[in-house]
């Protein structure tokens, strides 16, 4: 599988790879940077709009502009710029983390303390700013996805290294029966995406490589990485199949960098994804 340069950049803490394929661009953030990126495959051009606080991610919105999981809430940018808060829940300590769109619109969004100790959460937010938090106690809340049809929720607390999965509800939002899907033991999961056919990809931070799994949680696939730690992946390109890869520098020095750390990677005809959702807010 080949594996090519979208990005070349130095980010501290590249995240949460988005395709909005309302543009055909790739959605990405600088967590430490407090960057937000678009990046256009169709003209190399890499975009980026600087925000007031660390972001863990920024998702599309279905009326347009973004919506982004900042340290201290979730805040939505129109399309002429304006930010307002949507929902403000700042704790000492504590910043958002990735985040993903579920099938319905709504935003589910992570949290962790910057020191990694308990004390993050998971948390549904509806377009109406109304929020819940369904997971408490998390250490580095990461990856979430859905299956194609919509009935199981996959999540990553990387500090449990493993992938879980849970029943889920698209009508309600409900998510129940969290239980392991299958036990890491390269490296840490980080950030997931879900194929077509079900199966999850998951970046292995510090283990140089995405692996994709089964709806049954075997090993199917390991794609080995030009860098120590891959964050995230997604689909995207103009029918899904490219996959896209971002990385860190953060923790890392001397030969340890290499080339490519805190470069977006993608692998072209890696596989085949689906549309993601954007958020109804």
């Amino acid at each position: 599988m080949s594996i090519d340069v979208a990005v070349r950049t130095e980010a501290a803490l590249g995240e949460a790879p988005t395709w909005d394929h309302s543009s055909g661009t790739l959605l990405w953030v600088d967590v430490l940077g407090s960057e937000v990126h678009r990046y256009s495959p169709h003209n190399g051009d890499d975009a980026v709009l600087e925000v007031p606080q660390h972001v863990g991610a920024a998702k599309p919105r279905t009326r347009g502009g973004l919506v982004l999981n900042l340290r201290d809430g979730v805040a939505l940018v129109d399309r002429d710029g304006t930010k307002t808060w949507l929902v403000y829940w700042a704790r000492d300590g504590v910043r958002g983390n990735d985040a993903a769109i579920d099938p319905a619109g709504r935003l589910w969004a992570g949290t962790m303390r910057y020191d990694e100790d308990p004390g993050g959460w998971l948390a549904r937010v509806e377009p109406s700013g109304d929020a819940k938090v369904v997971l408490d106690g998390v250490g580095v809340s990461n990856g979430i996805g859905w299956s194609p049809d919509g009935s199981l929720m996959y999540y990553v607390d990387s500090s449990e290294r493993r992938v879980d999965v849970l029943d889920y509800d698209r009508d309600t939002g409900e998510a129940r029966d969290r239980r392991p899907l299958v036990a890491v033991d390269r490296g840490v999961p980080d950030g997931l995406t879900v194929d077509a056919s079900g199966a999850v990809w998951v970046a292995l931070w510090g283990g140089s490589a995405v692996r994709r799994y089964t709806p049954a949680g075997e090993l199917d696939a390991e794609v080995e990485l030009p860098v120590g730690q891959p964050t995230a992946c997604c689909f995207g390109g103009h029918d899904f199949t490219d996959l896209y890869v971002t990385t860190a520098r953060t923790g890392l020095s001397g030969d340890a960098l290499g080339e490519l750390a805190g470069s977006v990677l993608v692998l072209p005809g890696a596989g085949e994804g689906l549309p993601s959702p954007a958020f109804a807010g």
